[in-house]
């Protein structure tokens, strides 16, 4: 589906990623990033996704990074969007989950959680497993909220 982004857009010299919007009944299932430094929004609820390998395209990337992150792809994921700020290139597929998170494999990252609209609206979320609250990244957290309101 990268095809439907005007490659003169795209700046070759920012990395680029691949992100899922992955939801179920009206709510999202988010990664709670690992407490590390070296890594954007550290210890932040972000998307599953990450870096494309040189030469990869987009979708096959997403699909990659959440067979690594999840054990698991939904059959079908559709790009949004994209987005370009100084750091990165950002492409935001989403997709149906039809798995509970009983069934998916947390390969990356403290926590997974399924996060509703107004967790997201508020920025954070509490995670069980370090029993703490979060916030959201600020650029997931934006894509989030242009997502829900374009589904509206």
């Amino acid at each position: 589906m990268t095809s439907d982004v005007p490659t003169e857009l795209i700046s070759e010299s920012l990395p680029k990623v691949a992100l899922a919007i992955l939801h179920q009944n009206g709510k999202f299932l988010m990664q709670l990033r690992d407490d590390n430094p070296a890594i954007l929004y550290p210890g932040h609820w972000g998307f599953f996704g990450g870096h494309l390998e040189p030469g990869e395209d987009a979708e096959t990337g997403v699909q990659r990074e959440l067979m690594e992150e999840l054990s698991y792809c939904p059959p079908s994921l559709t790009l949004f969007d994209y987005h370009q700020d100084t750091y990165v290139t950002r492409y935001i597929y989403h997709g149906q989950l039809d798995k509970t998170v009983s069934e998916l494999v947390l390969g990356e990252g403290m926590d997974l959680e399924w996060l509703t609209p107004e967790d997201i609206e508020r920025g954070d979320r509490y995670s069980a497993k370090i029993d703490q609250v979060r916030p959201l990244g600020k650029p997931h957290r934006e894509i989030l909220l242009n997502f829900i309101k374009s589904a509206a």
